[in-house]
C-alpha cells in the first residue's frame, strides 16, 4: 500500500478522526468506535494510536480549550492531515479493489 501501513485499530481510530473533524480527542474517538462498531477499546490504546498516526504524520493535534466540565483540563484535538486523507483513500481503493475480485462462489454460504 505504496507507505500507507495502518494496522486496523489504526485504520478505525483515522476514520473516526476525520468523521469527528474538529472533536475528535481520545474519549471521543472511544465512544465514536463504540456507537459505529460496538466495539469497546481502551482509551489507553486509543491515545497510543492517536500518538502513533500523529508521528506518521497522518494526524495532527492541538490542545483546545480548558472546559469547566473538565475540571480546567484542556483536551488535545485530532484532525487529519493532507497524508491522513491520502492514506484513508488509498486503503479504500486497495480493499474495494480486492473485495471486488471475490468470486461470486467464495461469498455463497447458502449450501452450508
Amino acid at each position: 500500500m505504496k507507505g500507507y501501513h495502518l494496522g486496523e485499530l489504526e485504520e478505525l481510530v483515522l476514520l473516526i478522526v476525520g468523521i469527528l473533524d474538529q472533536e475528535a480527542y481520545g474519549v471521543s474517538v472511544a465512544e465514536e468506535i463504540k456507537s459505529q462498531t460496538g466495539r469497546n477499546v481502551n482509551i489507553s490504546a486509543i491515545h497510543t494510536v492517536l500518538n502513533r498516526l500523529e508521528e506518521k504524520g497522518f494526524a495532527k493535534s492541538q490542545m483546545g480549550g480548558a472546559t469547566e466540565e473538565r475540571g480546567g483540563r484542556r483536551k488535545r484535538l485530532f484532525s487529519l492531515t493532507a497524508s491522513g486523507v491520502a492514506a484513508i483513500n488509498e486503503v479504500k481503493m486497495v480493499r474495494n479493489r480486492l473485495y471486488d475480485q471475490l468470486p461470486p462462489l467464495a461469498l455463497d454460504f447458502s449450501n452450508g
